[in-house]
């Protein structure tokens, strides 16, 4: 298929992949973790990878790049140092959590170097910034109201634990009006930046097959 921008066996591996995560993450944490940006951004990868889709990824590189990029700082300085140094990833050293769920979310890692390639290949669009808001638009006010006590999305506060700063109201229209201003918004400067240069037609053609 020499049309194809994104190799067979991305695609496919991703899928695959999706389709043994799903189950295993409802088994263990239940339907509101697929509310989580970084859960849904599986599904939309996956659909994106066989689109060949620049503003779905696009989309998923504002809202998940930054965090993504962050926990994994954190896996790896917890590996090295023992500690800690930004907090999120905890979880992976609990020994009551079973190794492959464990394992599985190791996706955090890869989703961040697969979206930069895959925006270096096919090129940015600039709505995903804006796209992305309107999810958080949607997708907080439901976690904040069902089942709060996950803090899904740190919709009740960070660090999956609910703040008394401010009232809960406050606190939420102002996550839903800062984090879009101060992440989704830099992410799509920074991105649209980094896709300038060689078009992607020029970069498939010097890309190996």
């Amino acid at each position: 298929m020499a049309s194809m921008r994104i190799p067979l066996w991305l695609k496919v591996g991703w899928s695959l992949w999706v389709l043994v995560w799903m189950p295993v993450y409802w088994h263990q944490y239940g339907l509101q973790n697929f509310l989580y940006f970084c859960d849904l951004g599986n599904v939309f990868i996956a659909a994106a990878l066989w689109l060949e889709s620049p503003l779905l990824f696009s989309w998923q590189a504002c809202g998940l790049l930054l965090f993504q990029t962050l926990y994994t700082i954190d896996l790896i300085g917890a590996v090295v140092s023992g500690r800690h140094l930004i907090g999120g990833t905890e979880y992976m050293f609990d020994p009551h959590l079973p190794l492959f769920v464990r394992l599985l979310s190791l996706f955090h890692i890869v989703a961040p170097p697969l979206l930069l390639w895959v925006i270096w290949r096919l090129g940015y669009d600039g709505r995903g910034w804006k796209y992305q808001t309107l999810t958080a638009w949607i997708v907080v006010p439901i976690n904040y109201f069902w089942r709060p006590q996950c803090d899904v999305n740190w919709a009740r506060g960070p660090f999956f634990r609910e703040q008394h700063l401010v009232p809960g109201m406050v606190y939420l229209f102002s996550y839903l009006l800062i984090v879009p201003l101060l992440v989704y918004w830099p992410t799509h400067l920074v991105l649209r930046w980094y896709a300038r240069g060689p078009s992607p037609r020029s970069r498939q053609r010097g890309a190996p097959g």
